[in-house]
């Protein structure tokens, strides 16, 4: 295993962490063969220093209060976390609508829209879908229903 490449990925990894894919990426270029990045990148996980899990509980730390589960699930697919992974990161986030409301209450602090201004109400809707949350959870947000049937 060539030090150079063990010390660009410690580098990396001491800055922030990284899926195992999107590290692969970032290293790629710098590996002399496949087999050499593979073999470091075990030897990274075995130590801990690599973790998809973790990788998932941070990044839905730092982004989990401002976006959907759906946006969450889509940005951690994106770097490479398997499927099974993002499910298990998500079932500990807190509930979405409150997530929802939250953010919507940040943005448009007046309430929600009158019944008659539809304008309103789907800019609103789209801001909210953007954010990757769901549709039901964005009618009962804009509804203004404070319980959480």
């Amino acid at each position: 295993m060539c030090n150079d490449l063990r010390e660009r990925a410690l580098r990396l990894l001491a800055r922030r962490d990284y899926a195992r894919q999107e590290l692969s990426r970032k290293l790629a270029p710098h590996a002399e063969s496949a087999q050499q990045l593979a073999a470091l990148l075990d030897d990274l996980a075995a130590g801990s220093l690599l973790s998809d899990q973790r990788y998932a509980a941070t990044r839905i730390s730092s982004r989990g209060a401002r976006v959907g589960d759906a946006r969450l699930a889509y940005e951690l697919r994106g770097k490479g976390v398997a499927e099974d992974v993002v499910s298990e990161a998500l079932a500990g986030v807190e509930d979405e609508l409150t997530r929802a409301r939250r953010v919507w209450q940040r943005k448009f602090a007046g309430g929600p829209p009158a019944a008659g201004d539809a304008a309103e109400r789907a800019r609103q809707a789209r801001f909210l879908a953007g954010r990757g949350f769901s549709a039901d959870t964005i009618r009962r947000v804009l509804r203004g229903h404070l319980d959480d049937d």
